[in-house]
């Protein structure tokens, strides 16, 4: 089957239905893939701001992307929006938009929402002559719900419930039959925040969307997992008094699935379905989570590099202005995403405009002058 995709997001379809049977030719480059992926991408400009590292800022309305639990820490009621032109050198018509919502039901409960659509444009399948066989707009959404409940005046827990829907082609191509799926998940957050005289203290713990997996094609032998991510990450403000402050913070994720394994080849050099090293990822959810640590076919060191790692700053001035900037770093083998941002935030009574802008620092990162924008409303 020889498939021309217009776009980027087909690339997924391929990886889902051809290149996780045989894990990518050998594992040049073993990167971990996951369906559904657009659940990784921030669509908070201030997360962006700070490279990624927003567990530990103070909490808002996007907090619910990072850890749900934080929302126990935000104000009374708020609501935000969010807006990211997606990946705009390669395709103008990718789009993500996000909208949040949270209220505080007590002094110990709060429920918040978010709905997150990815417009990915449209795809072009085409048979082994080149003749287009279909154009499809493809897109991907996620309904969320979430419940967090503080324990004491430091310790919050929070549950979110997940609805996902990834349609990325409908019909017969190449006697490939292609699907829309829905997936359910959910996410545990742990967080804890701490204000003394002239300094704030703050760490989490989220792991997010263990869910049911995605199956694109009913011919399909192979099913994709959800990118269920596990994030620990903290802050620490420096409060000059309550209205000027210096945030330092850290994060660091490891995707919960399945390294990708080394297959024999044969006399031909051919990939055969043997496995050489490593453990087979055709396993269960539980499972997954409970051997992603340990199952990379290069050992430990080939375990670390799947971590990747933020750290970034935030400076606030007369809480009104916001200064930002961050570092993502992803293993050359397990992706490569890495980027410097900055950030900026202004605030006029209960609304907060920010922005921020990514420039990546490797080659292979396909993502070029991403900006980001979102508007929030609170009360207090």
């Amino acid at each position: 089957m020889k498939t021309l995709i217009k776009t980027a997001s087909a690339v997924l379809i391929l990886l889902c239905l051809v290149n996780h049977a045989k894990a990518q030719l050998q594992n040049q480059y073993s990167t971990v893939t996951t369906g559904a992926a657009f659940l990784l991408i921030s669509p908070d400009a201030r997360n962006s701001g700070v490279g990624e590292a927003g567990t530990g800022l103070i909490s808002d309305a996007n907090s619910n992307f990072i850890n749900g639990a934080k929302l126990s820490f935000a104000n009374k009621t708020g609501v935000s929006v969010s807006y990211v032109p997606w990946m705009m050198e390669i395709d103008k018509n990718l789009h993500l938009g996000n909208l949040n919502a949270y209220h505080q039901l007590n002094d110990k409960e709060v429920i918040g929402v978010s709905l997150r659509y990815f417009d990915q444009g449209n795809i072009n399948f085409r048979d082994e002559n080149g003749g287009l066989l279909q154009q499809y707009n493809a897109n991907e959404f996620a309904i969320d719900g979430t419940y967090s409940r503080k324990f004491g005046d430091n310790l919050a827990i929070a549950l979110t419930g997940r609805f996902i829907r990834s349609d990325l082609g409908n019909g017969t191509f190449n006697g490939l039959q292609v699907n829309p799926v829905n997936a359910y998940a959910a996410d545990i957050s742990v967080y804890s925040e701490k204000t003394l005289n002239n300094s704030r203290y703050a760490w989490g713990v989220s792991l997010t969307n263990i869910g049911t997996k995605l199956k694109y094609s009913s011919g399909a032998t192979v099913e994709s997992f959800l990118p269920m991510n596990l994030r620990i990450g903290g802050g620490y403000t420096l409060l000059k008094n309550k209205t000027n402050s210096l945030t330092f913070l850290l994060d660091v994720n490891k995707l919960m699935v399945p390294s990708p394994p080394r297959y024999k080849l044969d006399a031909n050099g051919i990939t055969t379905n043997e496995i050489e090293k490593g453990k087979d990822p055709t396993r269960s959810v539980p499972s997954a989570l409970f051997t992603s640590l340990f199952d990379a076919p290069g050992g430990f060191r080939e375990e670390i590099s799947e971590f990747n790692i933020a750290g970034g700053m935030e400076f606030a001035y007369m809480n009104q202005l916001f200064l930002r900037t961050g570092y993502f770093y992803e293993d050359p083998d397990k992706g490569n995403r890495q980027h410097v941002s900055v950030g900026l935030g202004l605030k006029v009574k209960t609304f907060q405009f920010d922005m921020s802008y990514v420039a990546p620092t490797a080659r292979r990162y396909v993502l070029r002058n991403g900006i980001k924008f979102t508007l929030s409303y609170a009360i207090d």
